[in-house]
């Protein structure tokens, strides 16, 4: 019965190896052994044959439960993805013309990325005649970056981007 995981691992019946090098659930090496005493054994102790490097010459079996070994597997690759995730870009957007307040709160969730380990791109976006003034808009990015407490560093240095101007940040390790 085929089981549904990433990686696929043989098990019990499907390993067609004469002879296996088979190491129980504890890591103890128990040496090269031919498949019938393998599945011997680990049918007498209640567990499931599993291959582990099916390139190894003879192949290396563990004696253990598949299931929760799957299962190890399967949070294993949980952890790995949320960890990959957490690495991810996050947004925020400012106008040149917003009050004080508004700064606050755009500065506490730059913050907030940041401890988190999540690298930031804040924008400035320009409507109207602020396009035409792109010194004044770089200058308020450049105060809005000064004012993060949080220790960074800029990966990304204030640059034309859309409508508006962009930079980003990451948290300094």
């Amino acid at each position: 019965m085929p089981y549904d995981t990433r990686i696929r691992y043989k098990v019990n019946k499907e390993i067609t190896e004469s002879e296996l090098r088979v190491i129980d659930e504890h890591g103890v090496n128990l040496g090269i052994m031919k498949r019938e005493d393998a599945f011997r054994l680990a049918w007498n102790n209640n567990k499931d044959v599993v291959e582990i490097s099916g390139t190894a010459k003879p192949p290396v079996v563990k004696i253990i439960d598949f299931d929760k070994f799957r299962y190890q597997k399967e949070k294993e690759e949980k952890k790995q993805r949320l960890a990959e995730k957490a690495k991810e870009l996050k947004h925020v957007r400012i106008t040149p013309r917003a009050a004080e307040n508004d700064l606050q709160v755009k500065l506490r969730k730059v913050e907030e990325f940041l401890k988190n380990g999540h690298n930031v791109e804040i924008g400035i976006l320009f409507k109207g005649r602020e396009k035409g003034n792109k010194m004044w808009g770089l200058e308020k990015l450049n105060q809005f970056l000064q004012k993060i407490q949080t220790p960074h560093i800029v990966t990304m240095s204030p640059r034309q981007g859309g409508r508006g101007m962009i930079s980003q940040v990451a948290p300094k390790k």
